[in-house]
């Protein structure tokens, strides 16, 4: 199962790669790069990750509003949306 959820994540990832940041509202983009970092990363510690500007901080922010999630529900949310963009592609 677990090979599963592996294999189409990453599928969800090259699928990912196909659509450009222009195609995607903000939110959206935030979205996919806080569930693609708890994916892949796990929960973010502040302490790892310093802040520098707006735009990093927008996407820690993100990826700390979802950090209670495990790597796996991530995965499976990740891959969701990702299939919905493509649909509607």
């Amino acid at each position: 199962m677990q090979e599963d959820l592996e294999k189409r994540f990453e599928n969800a990832v090259t699928l990912a790669n196909t659509i450009t940041q222009a195609e995607l509202p903000q939110d959206v983009q935030l979205r996919l790069y806080a569930l693609y970092k708890q994916s892949t990363h796990g929960t973010i510690t502040s302490r790892v990750y310093p802040v520098y500007d707006l735009r990093n901080a927008f996407k820690m922010n993100a990826w700390m509003q979802i950090s209670h999630l495990t790597q796996e529900e991530c995965k499976e949310l990740y891959i969701e949306a990702i299939t919905d963009l493509v649909k509607k592609k």
